[in-house]
């Protein structure tokens, strides 16, 4: 399941999975969407290794932006994936 995290002034949308376990860790999917005429930017990027697969049509820069982000909100990020999103979260 994915849940809502955050929209950017330029519509791109950012969501997150639950918490897993892959290779031994707590990993967090993170996923960024941006409307585009014909359809959508996308990219996803792993927590806590901030590895980032599947980026299409976002520039170097945007990800670049996108790293600085999640550098400020990883831990925030992480621990709503433990608790299911927003809506389930104790202590947000």
């Amino acid at each position: 399941m994915m849940y809502p995290f955050m929209t950017l002034n330029d519509k791109t949308e950012i969501v997150h999975s639950d918490a897993y376990i892959d290779n031994n860790q707590e990993t967090v999917k993170v996923y960024f969407e941006k409307p585009i005429y014909g359809g959508f930017n996308s990219a996803e990027c792993y927590l806590p290794s901030y590895e980032w697969k599947n980026i299409n049509g976002f520039s170097k820069e945007e990800i670049n932006s996108f790293q600085e982000l999640l550098k400020s909100t990883a831990h925030i990020i992480i621990s709503l994936a433990r608790e299911g999103g927003f809506e389930n979260a104790a202590n947000f």
